[in-house]
């Protein structure tokens, strides 16, 4: 009996926005070339979506440092614990843990004991720091999928079963109208700059990056009145969680929703926060700066763990700073106003960042990595069956 005959059934475990993304997409491969296959799992909107029966809600556990995820204990115990019953109850062919390491590494454990095979999507940074996690993870998984292609090392180095499958993002940043178009649709002039405001797709990262990028952005436009100001609202935020913010800007800032890659192919510059996001404009070829800040507590922590320079992905897949980076102190209106107005009028600068830009698109290749993960899916549920 072929795989596509089978009726599999898989468990999906993301924590935050973009594995919720990546999930949704790695299913909608699975469904095309298994059609009987189900899934269950911890998601969003994107899994529910794409068909993933959702038995917890993520969208209030993705957060990032010691601080916050102290304050959300209570809710991420919670969803282990329904994610572990969901496990031992049903007991699907396959747990697909997609990102958020210390939760699905818990849970990877958990699996493992009730004789369900792990694949993990997404390699924790043990380029970064932690290295000693590669053999952590090693006992926990059966394979583990990474996605940038100088990973799988690490891994071999050790025996931890690795399958480089591309960067998910490559497949799916893609507008879906022409620029000309997008203008229209959102009521832009095509003669003055338009400037990205991505703070995040966290609560935290809203309240901490927010108030900020809308005070620079103020002074953007006490310099040029011409500039135009877009926010894409991530799915994971809510009207009422920007709403106080905004309402104290006196800027005219246009939110468009589920839109991101068109919203972000329409402007001149972008201040983001680290993360996917800052990945997706360089896919995007827009010239950007990233900002971002911890807790004080977390930030030092950080700061005695990582080993590598820089926060940002398309500096880290670089090698080298290709985009500003703006953390912690040095987060100010001033200087990510600053950054932004060197972006929009220096034109040997921009060029350069564009330049490089180009260069990490073509370094991640031609994509397919939603449907390698598909197929990886298969090859393990196949296996032994």
């Amino acid at each position: 009996m072929s795989s596509q005959d089978k009726a599999y059934r898989v468990c999906f475990s993301a924590g935050e926005a973009s594995g919720d993304q990546h999930a949704a997409h790695m299913f909608m491969e699975l469904k095309k070339q298994c059609p009987s296959i189900a899934a269950i799992g911890m998601g969003g909107r994107k899994m529910r979506e794409a068909g993933i029966d959702i038995r917890f809600d993520s969208s209030g556990i993705g957060v990032i440092g010691l601080i916050e995820i102290i304050k959300h204990y209570a809710e991420i115990r919670q969803a282990l614990r329904k994610m572990q019953q969901a496990l031992a109850t049903e007991k699907p062919d396959l747990l697909v843990c997609v990102d958020y390491k210390e939760f699905n590494l818990k849970l990877a454990r958990f699996a493992k004991s009730q004789g369900i095979k792990v694949l993990f999507y997404v390699s924790p940074q043990v380029w970064a720091w932690r290295p000693g996690r590669v053999v952590t993870y090693g006992k926990a998984i059966d394979m583990m999928a990474v996605i940038f292609p100088f990973e799988t090392r690490y891994y071999e180095a050790k025996n931890v079963p690795v399958r480089y499958v591309g960067h998910p993002s490559v497949d799916k940043v893609y507008p879906k109208r022409s620029k000309a178009e997008d203008f229209v649709e959102f009521g832009l002039k095509t003669e003055h700059p338009v400037v990205g405001i991505l703070p995040g797709s966290r609560g935290n990262e809203i309240k901490r990056m927010l108030p900020v990028m809308l005070k620079a952005a103020e002074k953007l436009a006490q310099q040029n009145q011409s500039i135009q100001f877009l926010l894409p609202q991530a799915d994971s935020v809510s009207d009422e969680l920007i709403a106080p913010y905004l309402q104290n800007c006196a800027l005219p800032i246009k939110i468009i929703k589920q839109q991101a890659y068109d919203v972000i192919q329409c402007c001149d510059a972008v201040m983001t926060t680290s993360g996917t996001a800052s990945l997706e404009i360089a896919l995007l070829g827009v010239p950007m700066l990233i900002a971002y800040r911890l807790s004080p507590i977390s930030y030092w922590l950080g700061k005695q763990l990582v080993k590598i320079p820089f926060i940002g992905l398309p500096n880290i897949i670089a090698g080298k700073q290709i985009v500003q980076e703006l953390i912690q102190d040095a987060v100010s209106a001033d200087s990510l106003a600053a950054e932004i107005q060197r972006l929009l009028m220096h034109s040997d600068y921009r060029t350069t960042c564009i330049n490089e830009l180009q260069k990490i698109k073509k370094q991640l290749g031609s994509g397919g990595g939603s449907k390698n993960m598909a197929d990886l899916a298969l090859e393990m549920l196949d296996d032994g069956n």
